[in-house]
């Protein structure tokens, strides 16, 4: 692989990136990152045997720039990045909220920009990367992007007016998800588990039916009518989770993470 990339603002999820590219065979002199702190930077330099630059400096090597930085520092980044960036640069940005307009409107006229939204199960190859074209990308653009976010999980194009419910879904998702565990080891624990056992025996039962989901290609509602027999325990369960408006809550949360998205294109910190 010829072309070099830089991940700037390196967090968690960048640093997922970074490692899970070098897997999927990149070489790390292929490979840039700069980062907030020197020590964070020779940190991941000395970790993955990457070269770690200035903000600055990124543009000048790297051929693909990926901007892993909050939605609140987006526009400092680019305000810094803007003078050294040249249109055939590749920017990717994976900022929360943040519409490719955004990006384009502070760099020089024609730069191809790419929106991605990935989560952080990326930390174990596992992630949901959700990929949108900006107004000069291209079908090439597109293919690079995937090709560097398939390397820590599944990647998925959609068009820029879905990527706020994407986010709301699949980026926050993990969270509602270790929400749910959380409220069932305490319900385990109130009828007289260990918290250890009830854990384990809560995980496990996530994993299941999230590969069952996965592999049979049946519909949730199949699969839950499959566990669920007449006047049996799991539908007195399901009956309490209506009553309690469960599904209702889930569908104001989602939406409410769907809102907050679009609130953050408008730089409500």
């Amino acid at each position: 692989m010829t072309q070099k990339v830089a991940v700037l603002g390196a967090g968690k999820i960048g640093e997922a990136l970074l490692s899970g590219m070098i897997r999927g065979g990149w070489s790390p002199s292929d490979l840039l990152v700069t980062a907030r702190r020197n020590e964070r930077a020779e940190e991941l330099r000395s970790r993955y045997g990457v070269e770690s630059v200035s903000n600055p400096e990124a543009p000048k090597v790297a051929d693909t720039l990926i901007l892993t930085v909050k939605p609140q520092d987006m526009g400092t980044l680019l305000d810094e990045l803007a003078p050294h960036i040249p249109s055939d640069r590749l920017v990717i940005s994976g900022a929360a909220g943040i519409p490719t307009a955004f990006v384009e409107e502070r760099l020089a006229a024609g730069t191809p920009v790419v929106r991605v939204m990935t989560n952080t199960p990326a930390l174990i190859d596992e992630a949901m990367s959700v990929i949108s074209a900006g107004s000069h990308a291209t079908a090439e653009h597109l293919a690079h992007t995937e090709e560097i976010f398939g390397g820590v999980g599944k990647t998925l194009r959609v068009p820029e007016t879905q990527q706020d419910a994407a986010t709301a879904l699949s980026g926050s998702g993990p969270a509602y998800f270790y929400f749910l565990v959380e409220a069932m080891t305490d319900a385990g624990i109130l009828l007289g588990l260990p918290r250890d056992k009830a854990h384990d025996l809560i995980v496990q039962a996530a994993i299941g039916a999230a590969v069952m989901l996965r592999d049979s290609g049946e519909h949730p509602v199949k699969l839950r009518e499959a566990v669920t027999s007449p006047a049996g325990t799991t539908i007195n369960a399901i009956r309490e989770l209506e009553s309690h408006g469960v599904r209702a809550a889930f569908l104001a949360a989602i939406e409410a993470a769907r809102d907050r998205s679009r609130e953050l294109a408008t730089g409500k910190g």
